[in-house]
């Protein structure tokens, strides 16, 4: 195994490296700050999702996060880390050791940046060249606006990942006239069942109601015949992620329920102005009334009135994000640079050099 050598301090002052989440409580604030200031930012690079994810660990787990601060304690560069062993793709059989950002791993985070002030590039590009040695690195999902000149040398693009997006707002249609026609209908038709909607948000978030989205996903999964990650191994995580929610900003729900019984949900988080749509499942029974599609209409219009501007659907081509919705393609990329044989093995296997990305018709 490749030893590397924890790399010295920056020559200005304001730098550590914390290597238990506890350490990081009293810069959680600042670094959303942070965060809140990067283009392109997303709900995937707060202290919510990496700190929970790293909560979610094995303890055991090689992981650290370095930040760099400024005067009166603000948080200028973030560069959160973990050395894993895991497959770079489903359809790659063995695995390989690498680094990752912590928190890009098995909970499929999107839009990965790398949160760093212009006067603290050179620190974190040093940083990170002198942290993974000649180690392996895997960065899964990084935005299209992430820093490229941030990365180790030698790591290049080689995938892309498309992640549809829909602009909404308070006025805006969704879909077209048709689609809005048959969702008056079908409202009408489950309400005539006792259907109602009930939006949860993040500050009243429960673990019942995390409980009620997984139970509905996986009923879900069962009809179709197929498995996800989000499950009852995936719920303490889900629970830290409430545990650090605030006021527009964490895990948030939209609930189906009939005599106070959920028959659907849409699960999802707020972060600044867009909610990206995570999972979710529903009762196969209201099939014949299009409670699916339903579903995500109404989280579109509950979101859009709240003062949200984006609808993430995230990873996935799916025909419905674009045929029903109207949604516009955005590319996630994935970049790599392999410094073992197993890491080589992979990055020939998903193509080691830059694809294009493929583009979809959103009519």
């Amino acid at each position: 195994m490749t030893r590397t050598a924890t790399p010295r301090a920056p020559a200005t002052a304001g730098f550590d490296v914390h290597r238990t989440p506890s350490s990081l409580a009293p810069l959680e604030d600042a670094w959303r700050e942070l965060v809140r200031g990067v283009p392109g930012s997303s709900y995937f690079i707060t202290p919510d999702w990496v700190l929970g994810s790293w909560q979610a660990m094995d303890p055991a787990a090689s992981a650290e996060v370095a930040v760099w601060t400024g005067p009166g304690g603000r948080v200028e560069a973030v560069v959160p880390l973990v050395r894993v062993r895991e497959r770079l793709h489903r359809r790659l059989p063995f695995p390989v050791t690498c680094w990752t950002l912590l928190g890009a791993g098995a909970d499929a985070a999107d839009h990965g940046l790398l949160p760093a002030l212009p006067h603290r590039r050179d620190d974190v590009r040093a940083f990170l060249k002198a942290r993974v040695g000649q180690g392996s690195c895997w960065f899964p999902a990084m935005d299209p606006q992430a820093d490229p000149g941030l990365l180790p040398p030698g790591t290049r693009r080689i995938t892309t990942m498309t992640c549809p997006r829909l602009t909404i707002g308070p006025d805006s249609a969704v879909g077209s006239r048709s689609l809005r026609q048959l969702m008056a209908r079908r409202r009408r038709q489950l309400a005539a069942a006792g259907v109602s909607f009930r939006w949860v948000p993040p500050q009243e978030m429960t673990a019942e109601v995390t409980d009620t989205v997984m139970r509905l996903h996986r009923a879900r999964q069962d009809v179709k015949g197929t498995t996800t990650a989000f499950g009852p191994g995936r719920r303490g995580f889900h629970l830290w992620l409430q545990a650090r929610a605030g006021p527009g900003r964490g895990p948030a729900a939209l609930l189906a329920e009939r005599d106070g019984i959920a028959v659907g949900a849409v699960y999802g988080f707020l972060w600044q102005n867009t909610f990206a749509y995570y999972n979710g499942g529903w009762d196969a029974a209201y099939a014949r009334m299009s409670l699916g599609t339903v579903l995500l209409y109404e989280a579109i219009a509950t979101v859009a009135g709240a003062g949200v501007e984006t609808f993430d659907f995230l990873r996935g081509d799916e025909t419905y994000k674009y045929r029903s919705f109207g949604a516009q393609d955005r590319h996630d990329e994935s970049w790599l640079r392999p410094r073992s044989p197993a890491a080589l093995l992979a990055g020939a296997a998903l193509g080691l050099h830059a694809l294009g990305p493929r583009r979809r018709r959103s009519g």
